[in-house]
């Protein structure tokens, strides 16, 4: 098993190489923002599909609402790039919430962050899949045994470590950025500088629209529906701000230019697509077998939809073409790779929930690859269930969508004014206490302080003060704008699936408030005093018992180990299941002269656990003060499958004993042939044994330390 394990995943590394994991901008670019990137793929259709409801005259406000998602964006980049200077941690909008506006709010925000994270990975593959599906049919006919094979595919490349999966998602990730580039610019110069006319294959199409005519309150609402699916195209943004410690030095400036850089490519995509779209007369439907109307005839259920992206790429290069084909390639990779953003935030994100208590301990370690294995490794068992659940379909699972990224945004920019009111309040209390210091002085230090005083009001001080004004009210309008969007995303999606991310939410937040208040408890009952307790007095006797069920080298050496610890009593405990063979162990005990009294105890049922535990429990009532000293014999195998064939009545035996106090269990192993231990003892046997081996005194012959002879 290991042996496979470091096939899959590598060598195990040092913890002194963490540092050689640390990503540069080239690769961390393509790690934390291969989501906000891919999403283009899939934005400029969602808001088309809901445009198309009021039918093709709706399709001329598209402009205007990727005109909103662009102000959007960069109001979004603009606070978050606030953020990773003010709280390089990596916390993110946890930490940001946390520290500013409590632990409610905090823990609001990682649960919203935790299901996006979640929704990122089912929503990326989903849609790749249904990209790679258009030029494979057998992916289409499996399309979830097909998602949930990416998924653990991607899990496996993740669990090498964040520096190697990196390396492997950056190809494809600026490949696609290039190849929608060269779309946008050949487009261009067809359309500005030949005059060609570009026509998607579905340019002749009608649609039919379900609401005609739409006007005042209904259009606004359909407007901002749109809007709201449009705004999928910033989802991941946060992920840089939660992934700052992944950064080389210096970290903070590395991912503000890392973001900058993100929501520059993303906008320029997002605006390129949506305005080829216009221009090649693209025609999208929510429901295209009944609503997109060909030759005066619907096209039916046969009908495949193409992605916006992908109609576009063949209205621009020709279909079948080169750049064609690269750019379809690398559009289904890159969404699968999308994912990737998911897999680097939400185990680091688990890691610090993990180390504050509302998360398992598990997920703050890293595994053998320095990576957080058990976050990613919980990130993927989420994600595959709800691929499961609705069938990999990216339509049914985008509603599921952007709620939780908002809320996050919201609270976080609402933290960080916060966070520079209280900055702000600071350097003011220190202006004027050097001018009240300046006003007690007097004489030529007087002089002297007002000539500082002035030159820290004119200087770095006021300069300072500049800055944080200016950072606050960058944040406030984030915090107004991504609030608006929020209402309006709960508003236009709550009905369509939005309700199924709020409860996700709800059901974090219940259980990690759990978790911290059962680790609250354990750690105020652990908590030792400073006075003597009932744990610190020694015990009047210790009372050892050990358990057999014959005689045989296990037994013989958890006796021999258990006479070693010299207890004031020490007795054999057998159950009598098999008259026969309990007869025959009697028989053995005396003729072997074990000078260790043998108590047998019946089981009229043929139990073993509950006799023994009821006997223990009748010590611990004769004399309370007294402690038991349960030992077990227990055989190690060498192999997974033969556990299920040993020591499960030791098993179960531990665990009822672990919750009887005043009760301590040893285990006393003895290493079958199959197990390592016992391998490695051969060896060491064969080597002494071996002809021209160089004999060595008693004193430098290598000591086994397996408790036999003892």
């Amino acid at each position: 098993m290991t042996d496979l394990k470091h096939a899959l995943l590598g060598q195990a590394l040092r913890s002194d190489r963490l540092g050689e994991t640390l990503l540069p901008k080239r690769i961390a670019l393509p790690v934390f923002a291969s989501d906000p990137l891919s999403s283009v793929a899939y934005a400029p259709g969602e808001v088309l599909l809901v445009l198309s409801i009021a039918g093709v005259s709706a399709y001329h406000f598209s402009p205007w609402i990727a005109v909103a998602v662009v102000v959007l964006m960069f109001t979004v980049v603009a606070s978050y790039r606030q953020n990773v200077h003010a709280y390089p941690s990596g916390g993110g909008d946890y930490e940001v919430a946390n520290t500013n506006l409590g632990p409610r709010a905090g823990l609001t925000v990682a649960s919203a962050l935790l299901v996006d994270y979640v929704l990122t990975v089912a929503v990326s593959i989903a849609s790749g899949i249904e990209n790679l599906g258009s030029a494979v049919p057998f992916v289409v006919q499996h399309k979830v045994a097909c998602a949930v094979a990416v998924i653990i595919l991607l899990t496996l490349m993740n669990l090498r470590g964040v520096k190697e999966s990196g390396k492997l998602f950056a190809i494809p990730t600026y490949v696609f950025v290039g190849g929608v580039f060269i779309m946008i610019a050949w487009g261009a110069f067809r359309g500005l500088v030949l005059g060609d006319t570009m026509r998607a294959p579905t340019a002749e199409f009608h649609i039919k629209a379900e609401h005609q005519g739409l006007a005042g309150f209904a259009l606004v609402f359909l407007l901002l529906r749109a809007f709201s699916s449009g705004c999928a195209a910033l989802t991941g943004v946060e992920a840089i701000s939660n992934g700052v410690p992944a950064f080389r030095k210096p970290k903070s400036k590395n991912a503000a230019t890392t973001l900058a850089a993100m929501g520059l490519l993303a906008v320029t995509m997002f605006c390129g697509i949506i305005v080829l779209a216009m221009v090649t007369k693209v025609r999208m439907a929510e429901n295209p077998a009944t609503d997109l109307i060909h030759h005066g005839v619907a096209v039916g259920s046969g009908y495949v939809q193409n992605p916006v992206i992908s109609q576009v790429g063949e209205a621009v290069f020709g279909k079948g073409s080169f750049l064609f084909i690269v750019l379809a390639a690398a559009t289904a990779l890159v969404l699968f790779l999308a994912a990737n953003t998911a897999y680097n935030g939400f185990p680091l994100l688990g890691s610090i929930l993990a180390q504050d208590r509302y998360l398992p301990r598990q997920l703050h370690t890293r595994g053998d690859r320095l990576a957080f294995s058990n976050g990613i490794v919980l990130l993927a068992g989420a994600a595959s269930m709800l691929v499961i659940i609705y069938g990999a379909d990216s339509t049914r699972l985008i509603q599921l969508y952007i709620v939780g990224v908002f809320v996050s945004f919201t609270l976080s920019q609402i933290g960080m004014v916060r966070h520079w009111n209280r900055h702000l309040a600071t350097e003011t209390d220190r202006n004027t206490r050097r001018h009240w210091d300046c006003h007690l002085a007097t004489g030529t230090d007087q002089a002297k302080r007002r000539r500082w005083n002035r030159h820290l009001a004119t200087g770095a001080d006021q300069a300072k003060r500049r800055h944080m004004v200016r950072s606050r009210a960058i944040n406030a309008f984030g915090a107004f704008f991504t609030g608006l969007v929020l209402v309006v995303v709960l508003v236009t999606k709550f009905t369509h699936g939005a309700w199924v991310a709020l409860l996700g939410m709800m059901i974090f937040y219940a259980t990690m408030t759990a978790i911290r208040r059962h680790y609250d408890r354990v750690a105020e009952e652990l908590v030792a005093p400073e006075g003597p307790t009932d744990d610190s007095v020694r015990p009047s006797r210790v009372h050892s018992v050990v358990l057999v069920s014959k005689i045989h080298r296990p037994a013989l050496r958890a006796l021999a180990y258990a006479k070693l610890l010299r207890s004031d009593t020490l007795e054999a405990l057998t159950v009598n299941v098999d008259p026969a063979e309990t007869k025959a162990l009697r028989a053995e005990w005396e003729r072997r002269g074990i000078d260790v009294p043998l108590k047998v105890l019946d089981s009229p049922y043929r139990e073993i656990t509950r006799p023994v535990i009821e006997y223990v429990k009748g010590l611990r009532k004769e004399s309370p003060r007294d402690a038991v000293s349960v030992i077990i014999p227990e055989y190690v195998v060498g192999h997974w499958y033969e556990h299920l064939l040993h020591n499960q009545s030791a098993l179960r035996l531990k665990g009822r004993l672990l919750f009887t106090p005043g009760v301590m269990v040893t285990s006393v192993p003895y290493q079958l042939e199959s197990s390592e231990a016992a391998k490695l003892r051969a060896r060491k046997r064969q080597d002494w044994s071996a002809p021209g081996a160089v004999r060595r005194g008693p004193a430098e012959r290598p000591k086994e330390h397996s408790g036999e002879g003892r």
